[in-house]
């Protein structure tokens, strides 16, 4: 249990990296939808769709290739120098080539060209820090990553209250003073990306020293060795930018512009609701990721993995039933803005996707282990190819309900693909019909609360009491272990 308790700790210290920044931006989204017109949100909104894409282009997989070596090789800081050549030069060549085309990028987003100036900028600097950050997860800091992610938000929350509350205030009581001068009006979505570009460029600057003391020379043998492992892992990135985001874009495309950025803006806002489940798969995924690599030469791993992977859904399932009965309470704390409340009806769809995402994530550990991400590669296209195709003939009938269709059955798709070929390649001793049952109870209840019985929390309530003495029925010695350990 030793094990299991360092990897929780890793993993709780992990979400709080990753919760406390969220729920900030959980913050920002309250903030912008009540400063902001669904169109100007929608706008926003798919500035930052096109950013994922390009996220994913300049990391090229470089972190999933960083933990692989950083682990296999002998000789780390070669690991470390050769990861960090490469991502700061071909960092340097996109800044050069997106400046100067600027304005073709903002052309085709169909937004302003200041808001890709600053996206620009903003891309850089994150590219910057990617392989810092890796550095202190394969070095086991994970309360330094928790401390600089947490000020990157906590700084971008400060900015974007001063230009978006306070400096209207200051500039309409004192026009003449300096601060007052640096008012812009109907600048609201310029000052957004401001204050992310200098949040960015602080978390650049703290972990700067990484590149100052960067003492070993550039390894082109390992570089070939990593780019090959990596390349897959971006294709399989690109792809799950698609599913993640590309619905916003093709919203945007096959809407009728009078409706279109509305639209976006009403899907966008509605589907951070879904950020809870992101939240818990994304903390359990940084703190499972380096452990999956550390411990693939243990007798023992397979079983170790099927464990993880059991009480991943576990969590999940209580989690995705816990925000859809309580789903109309969390939109008040969201969405001050009514406008937004009729995109309600994907809440549902999403976090469920966002649970088969997370399922995923955890049965992908057999091709990360066999240096197949090639495999990878192809069942994350298979989920873009679902994506691409239903969003374009679900879209000008459904709207956003389309694209929250297009986004369960990419992710469904992934994830049973992913199970029957790790079967295969990778066998894992899965608890099937325990998993089954979780997953299937909390749907079902799910549904029944949210599609049957809305806002009756007479209804909901007992049955989310129901599902949790299911889960301490089924799991009662390990909850009465834990909480025995915890008393001595």
């Amino acid at each position: 249990m030793g094990l299991y308790k360092n990897l929780f700790k890793q993993t709780a210290i992990y979400g709080l990296a990753t919760v406390l920044p969220r729920m900030l931006s959980f913050l920002l989204v309250r903030l912008y939808t009540g400063i902001l017109p669904t169109a100007e949100y929608g706008e926003v909104s798919i500035v930052l769709s096109w950013m994922v894409f390009f996220n994913v282009i300049l990391s090229y997989g470089m972190e999933t290739a960083f933990f692989r070596f950083y682990n296999s090789e002998t000789d780390k800081k070669n690991v470390i120098a050769t990861t960090t050549i490469s991502i700061f030069w071909s960092s340097i060549f996109f800044l050069f080539g997106a400046l100067i085309f600027r304005s073709t990028l903002a052309a085709m987003a169909n937004v302003d060209v200041q808001y890709i100036t600053y996206s620009i900028w903003i891309l850089v600097l994150d590219a910057l820090v990617i392989v810092p950050f890796s550095k202190l997860r394969a070095n086991q800091r994970p309360m330094m990553y928790a401390a600089i992610k947490i000020g990157n938000v906590a700084v971008n929350l400060i900015l974007n209250l001063f230009f978006l509350l306070a400096l209207p205030k200051i500039a309409d009581s004192s026009p003449n003073s300096f601060i007052g001068n640096l008012y812009v009006e109907n600048f609201e979505i310029g000052y957004i990306f401001i204050s992310n570009l200098l949040a960015s460029l602080l978390t650049f600057v703290v972990l700067s020293p990484n590149y100052l003391f960067l003492k070993r020379n550039f390894d082109r043998v390992l570089w070939k060795k990593m780019m090959k492992y990596s390349l897959p892992i971006l294709v399989a990135g690109i792809a799950f930018a698609v599913n993640e985001h590309f619905d916003k874009i093709l919203l945007g495309y096959l809407l009728p512009e009078n409706i279109a950025k509305s639209e976006v803006g009403a899907y966008s806002a509605c589907y951070k609701l879904g950020l809870f489940m992101v939240l818990f798969a994304t903390a359990f995924r940084l703190g499972i990721e380096p452990f999956f690599f550390s411990h693939s030469n243990k007798e023992n791993a397979p079983q170790t993995y099927a464990v993880i992977t059991k009480y991943f859904v576990i969590l999940g399932s209580l989690i995705l039933l816990g925000v859809i009965v309580f789903a109309d309470v969390l939109k008040l704390l969201l969405l001050d803005n009514k406008s937004y409340w009729e995109a309600m009806k994907v809440v549902p769809l999403i976090i469920l996707a966002n649970f088969f995402l997370g399922i995923y994530n955890n049965l992908s550990v057999w091709y990360k282990l066999t240096d197949k991400t090639i495999i990878g590669a192809y069942i994350s296209i298979v989920g873009a190819i679902v994506t691409l195709v239903l969003n374009y003939f679900l879209i000008p009938k459904y709207s956003y309900y389309g694209s929250a269709i297009a986004t369960i059955s990419a992710y469904g798709s992934m994830m049973f693909i992913s199970y029957v070929l790790g079967n295969k390649h990778y066998p894992i001793p899965y608890d099937m019909e325990k998993i089954g049952a979780y997953l299937g109870i909390s749907i079902g209840f799910s549904v029944i609360s949210f599609y049957g019985f809305r806002e009756n929390y007479f209804v909901g309530i007992p049955l989310l009491l129901l599902f949790m003495y299911f889960i301490y029925h089924n799991e009662k010695a390990t909850i009465l272990s834990i909480a025995k350990r915890k008393k001595q």
